[in-house]
């Protein structure tokens, strides 16, 4: 079975460096990290195409 959509939180996190740092390994994201209610979110497939959330807190 395929997981449709994960989200993964983490408190001391910075979405917006990580997404940088998973661009230079080719990571390929739906978009930049984009200001939500909730903090920082970027969005990524995974290899097995499972789609990611990257969350950072506001």
């Amino acid at each position: 079975m395929r997981l449709r959509y994960s989200t993964l939180v983490v408190d001391d996190y910075d979405a917006s460096a990580e997404y940088e740092r998973l661009v230079a390994l080719g990571v390929e994201f739906e978009g930049p990290p984009r200001g939500e209610a909730c903090g920082t979110v970027a969005v990524f497939r995974a290899v097995a195409g499972n789609r990611w959330d990257l969350l950072s807190g506001p």
